[in-house]
């Protein structure tokens, strides 16, 4: 059972990334699906997160309009497009899958119990 993310790197204010979050040993479809991030000394915030329902979707109000989570469950892959990225989006970003179904809309790290490893992400000209 794991998760597998990528797609972090270096890119300039304005610019985009796209990550992906693979699943393999289960079915990702059945999952609620959460982005997080990270910077030193702060805790892992929720970024968005989608259903494992009807793919509804939250995004945080920091990143409304500028970055959309998706899923392809043939692919068992969740995808997080970051457009319009900023300074103050550098971060270690996460990938988690959580059974309760609720828990994508204001995603809290406590309820995911299956994370891929961090990819970092910096924002900077």
């Amino acid at each position: 059972v794991q998760l597998q993310a990528s797609g972090g790197g270096l890119v300039q204010p304005g610019g985009s990334l796209r990550h992906s979050c693979v699943a393999s040993g289960f079915k990702l479809a059945e999952y609620a699906v959460a982005w997080f991030r990270q910077v030193p000394g702060k805790g892992r915030e929720g970024v968005s997160g989608i259903s494992d329902r009807d793919a509804s979707t939250w995004p945080a109000d920091f990143v409304k309009g500028r970055f959309t989570i998706s899923r392809d469950n043939a692919k068992n892959t969740v995808y997080l497009q970051m457009n319009s990225l900023k300074p103050e989006d550098t971060a270690v970003y996460y990938c988690a899958a959580s059974y309760y179904s609720g828990s994508y809309i204001y995603p809290n790290p406590a309820e995911f119990n299956n994370w891929g490893q961090g990819t970092q992400v910096t924002v900077s000209s």
